[in-house]
């Protein structure tokens, strides 16, 4: 059950031109808008060899000039998270890399981090306890301003391990990973909402989660579930498409045929579940939704609109 209340959606406001000025006033050329991108990871991403989604991270915040600021306020640990991503960037090459510190609620609504959400290319959230997290950032200005920062800035925003899970509009909050799905055995809650069709989990091959993510689409049939695998991740770039990068794959379920006999069950009672479509994206492989495009004519139907789900733009949350 989601336990928070639903986010009013905020409505995106245009200035208004006088008639005569936007008759006599040049227009000036458009200057091309940078969209942003998510990176939710699988968790236990390489820091120390290869650094392969690391590195991508980087580059899709603008290179070694992007200022990028991490979020660590998920882990106990926030100070030395904070530190070794410190030195992992700056191995990188990274100019610009710092804190976005938010240990309580006084932080999250003041001026001062609002200013340095706006001001990031990219934001690297941490792994820890998604639900401290969202404790944090809940209704806040911080909430709001991570929000016109993706959506209005073009701000690139990974996140790993409880960093992914956070990313969508139902989060996977907490839950056993049993090895046949069951009724209630996770805890859906919200999360900041910037994947809005799809739930995700991580950690996933690793630690056999597809019993869990199977149990938790039961009770969703209209979202996707994404399956993250450690060192991996899943680029999402709105309206072009999806990519995957580092070793692992990802397991992208749909369950939008899906028949269950969810309400006709106790809790923890095995689940029959019939139509799920699983599709397994490997590593070194991207899925666009340009028609006619080589990876469009490779996907069946159904993954198209699956992957056009992923990268169609969400809401502004407040």
């Amino acid at each position: 059950m989601l336990q928070r209340r639903h986010l009013v959606q905020l409505a995106a406001l245009a200035p208004l031109v006088p008639h005569a000025q936007a008759q006599t006033t040049p227009t000036p050329p458009a200057l091309p808008r940078r969209l942003g991108r998510l990176m939710p990871i699988g968790g236990a991403e390489d820091r120390m060899q290869d650094r392969i989604i690391l590195r991508r991270f980087v580059e899709l915040c603008g290179g070694a000039g992007a200022r990028i600021r991490v979020l660590s306020a998920a882990s106990s640990d926030p100070q030395g998270v904070w530190q070794a991503y410190q030195g992992v960037f700056a191995e990188l090459g990274v100019q610009h890399t710092a804190h976005l510190d938010i240990p309580t609620l006084e932080h999250a609504n003041s001026a001062a981090v609002v200013d340095q959400i706006l001001d990031t290319d990219g934001l690297f959230i941490s792994g820890g306890d998604q639900s401290r997290l969202m404790a944090l950032l809940w209704e806040t200005e911080a909430f709001r301003a991570l929000h016109t920062a993706f959506h209005v800035r073009g701000c690139c925003i990974a996140g790993t391990s409880a960093g992914a899970a956070v990313l969508s509009r139902h989060m996977l909050a907490q839950g056993d990973a049993p090895r046949l799905p069951e009724k209630e055995a996770a805890e859906l809650d919200l999360g900041l909402g910037f994947v809005s069709r799809a739930i995700i989990d991580q950690h996933f091959s690793e630690r056999g989660r597809l019993g869990r993510l199977l149990s938790v689409l039961a009770q969703r049939p209209d979202m996707l579930g994404v399956g993250i695998d450690e060192d991996t991740a899943l680029v999402i770039e709105r309206g072009v498409g999806i990519e995957v990068v580092g070793r692992g794959a990802v397991t992208l379920l749909d369950g939008r045929q899906l028949r269950s006999n969810f309400e006709d069950v106790e809790s923890r009672e095995r689940l029959e579940m019939l139509g799920v479509r699983l599709n397994l994206l490997p590593a070194g492989r991207r899925y666009t939704v340009s028609p006619g495009s080589e990876s469009w004519r490779r996907m069946p139907p159904h993954l198209r609109e699956a992957v056009a789900l992923l990268v169609a733009p969400g809401p502004i949350r407040g």
